[in-house]
């Protein structure tokens, strides 16, 4: 029997036009294993009652856009047997490029031919999951900064990165994983499941999505010129050997610090309190991999 999938587009992620996905479904897509239909969203959260009701009649649920769109249509069908699939169309794709999932819209959806699923970690912040990679400080603060600018991608972050850095102070973060209390002043605080933040920048290079734990980055303040070295760093996969990274893994983390503020979940920003709580929930996915996918994921 054909699998039934269903393809959600957001027409606005990223800033980047879709007009060419439809044509390009129907002509890539196997259509003798796929019966395929295709919606967009049309609002905030539409993205996630389109998968809900999808869980039952529909064998993938396809997400067309960035790594919000990613994180609100697979926090709908996380913990069932429908199983996700990516077509990257934000300005970082996360998730998709940790995956093997090409950047390239033809090769995405030939990835979608290969059913290649495999069941990948989440985890749950305060009530709300997280797929790749949450955080706070300088980073949310970024992502806070971000989500008001017209301008998308990879330079428009940098750019506001670069405006920002100078007037930002380290805070100091009160974390307990698995028991063990840790205080820390931090320049940022990321946790990570997959190893990248989006455009191959690896906060945590060993971080795994099937390993069972999370990876608490702990970045420290570090000297502005230094800014260049920690961005190469992170390309370059040795973030983790800067004596200003620490890593620590565990399943149960909680994060104290001494005012609301700002927190990422896989790049979009909210506002949370001063207790922040995350639980990892191991194997709680099922996604369609790349190809290129390492052995270890």
């Amino acid at each position: 029997m054909k699998r039934k999938a269903l393809f959600i587009i957001n027409p606005i992620s990223g800033g980047k036009r879709k007009d060419q996905v439809p044509a390009l479904i129907n002509k890539i897509l196997d259509h003798t294993q796929f019966e395929a239909s295709i919606v967009y969203t049309e609002r905030a959260m539409h993205g996630a009652d389109l998968a809900k009701d999808a869980i039952d009649t529909n064998d993938y649920v396809i997400a067309v856009g960035g790594d919000g769109t990613v994180n609100e249509i697979a926090s709908a069908i996380v913990g069932t047997t429908t199983a996700l699939g990516i077509i990257p169309f934000g300005s970082g794709n996360g998730l998709a490029r940790f995956l093997g999932i090409p950047m390239d819209t033809a090769k995405s959806i030939e990835t979608i031919n290969g059913e290649q699923v495999e069941a990948i970690d989440s985890a749950i912040i305060n009530g709300q999951r997280f797929f790749n990679a949450a955080g706070m400080g300088f980073d949310a603060h970024i992502a806070e900064v971000f989500s008001h600018d017209k301008n998308r991608g990879f330079w428009a972050y940098v750019k506001s990165s670069l405006r920002e850095i100078a007037n930002y102070k380290a805070e100091t973060y009160h974390i307990n994983i698995d028991g063990t209390d840790y205080v820390r002043d931090a320049f940022m605080l990321s946790i990570a499941n997959s190893s990248q933040f989006g455009n191959n920048a690896h906060v945590s290079p060993c971080a795994s999505v099937q390993d069972g734990l999370l990876d608490i980055c702990i970045i420290k303040q570090f000297p502005l010129w230094r800014f260049i070295e920690m961005g190469i760093r992170m390309f370059a996969k040795t973030a983790h050997k800067s004596k200003y990274v620490e890593i620590i893994r565990g399943k149960n983390v909680t994060i104290k610090r001494s005012a609301d503020g700002p927190v990422h979940l896989d790049g979009e920003p909210q506002m949370m309190g001063k207790e922040v709580r995350i639980q990892m929930v191991p194997a709680s996915l099922r996604i369609i991999v790349g190809k290129t996918l390492n052995s270890k994921l």
